[in-house]
């Protein structure tokens, strides 16, 4: 789950990582409150989950509560990169000396944490990757051992800050780390980690995704979900707890399984077609499972064909099959499916399917002649 930067901020606060003093506002009169109380100089940031907001005009420095109105009259509503903004995160503005990176992530192939720390802050950091890789600070992190003040020493003085950025630095490090690790993020962020001409370090932007599968262990990350944010798609699936992504094809994805779902997304590029959508139903297939993901993928007016690609492991395969059937008999499908259908009993499954076959439900064999077919079908099929 991806935090608007306001909310990262908000989760930095709990472990006490320094962040500007502002509020958040969905309207102007909101935004010169939150102006007020903060202080001016402020900023107006425009809160949408995605880069180059500046850019776009949705951050503006604003010297007094006119400006405020008028910065903020023109960022609600503002289309940046395919998402509306809908609210704002007014903070008092910082008088910046310089500018760091900092972030702590997982490296999977190394089955550890990553730390990295830069003196090249405020650019994205894969452009510094690219253009100036020696000027970001690496360290992996043995999860048992953890992250002491002696390491965070370290990585700044190899990440080459100045003296006057050295103490603040390895305080908001160790904090950061803790808000990742007892946290339990994915990812943290600070980009840009500032040096004020005051000699004081803090957060002035906030990046932070939260492990969904440790949702169980915190009740209060309910508040963090902004359905408002989601197209009706996403909107639809998330009320059903299913693990879906919308995207701007013309197949529907079904599988069980992260990884087989961006599996299937990548044949049915391969074979020349665009996946509607990443749906992932989990580990299991029944019918009442299968039946809310065939209402979202049907309800999505693009889908010209549904590829449903089903591997049985724990779950066996006529047990499948026979929630396919069910919840065939329950939603009414505008477009042809294709269905694949592998694993522990198979065999078993596809002849359960082939009773209700017909030009409009296919099965095919193996993934990529079902991606083929799915393709096929879109390219021919009218709903």
């Amino acid at each position: 789950m991806d935090l608007f930067e306001y909310q990262g901020k908000q989760y930095f606060a709990r472990f006490g990582i320094p962040v500007s003093a502002g509020g958040v506002a969905d309207t102007v009169d909101e935004a010169v409150a939150a102006a007020d109380a903060s202080g001016y100089p402020v900023v107006v940031k425009a809160q949408v989950q995605v880069g180059g907001r500046g850019k776009a005009g949705g951050v503006k420095l604003a010297a007094d509560a006119g400006e405020v109105r008028l910065h903020a009259g023109n960022i609600l509503g503002l289309d940046i990169k395919g998402h509306v903004v809908h609210r704002l995160w007014v903070e008092h503005a910082t008088d910046i000396a310089e500018e760091y990176y900092a972030s702590f992530t997982l490296d999977r192939g190394a089955k550890a944490h990553l730390a990295m720390v830069s003196a090249r802050g405020g650019v994205e950091i894969e452009t510094v990757a690219d253009e100036e890789p020696a000027a970001i600070a690496r360290m992996h992190i043995d999860p048992a051992v953890g992250f002491s003040e002696a390491l965070a020493r370290q990585l700044v003085e190899e990440a080459a800050l100045p003296a006057g950025a050295c103490e603040g630095a390895v305080d908001i490090l160790q904090k950061l780390y803790r808000c990742y690790d007892e946290g339990d993020a994915d990812l943290v962020e600070i980009n840009p980690l500032v040096l004020t001409k005051e000699g004081q370090v803090h957060a002035l932007d906030a990046k932070v995704t939260l492990d969904d599968n440790a949702a169980f262990r915190h009740p209060e990350w309910a508040q963090f979900r902004d359905i408002d944010e989601l197209d009706d798609r996403e909107r639809l699936a998330r009320s059903k707890g299913l693990q879906y992504v919308g995207l701007e094809g013309e197949v529907g994805i079904i599988a069980n399984g992260a990884g087989l779902a961006m599996s299937t997304c990548d044949v049915v590029n391969q074979v020349g077609g665009r996946p509607a959508n990443f749906l992932d139903i989990g580990g299991g297939a029944n019918a009442d499972v299968m039946a809310n993901a065939l209402e979202v993928i049907n309800s999505d007016p693009d889908v010209r064909s549904i590829f449903i690609n089903i591997f049985g492991g724990i779950t066996r395969g006529e047990e499948v099959a026979r929630g396919i059937v069910t919840a065939l008999g329950r939603v009414s499908i505008g477009s042809p499916i294709v269905i694949r259908l592998d694993g522990t009993n198979a065999g078993e499954g596809r002849e359960i399917l082939r009773t209700v076959e017909s030009d409009r439900l296919l099965s095919q064999p193996t993934m990529l002649e079902a991606a083929r077919k799915a393709v096929a079908l879109a390219e021919g099929s009218e709903r």
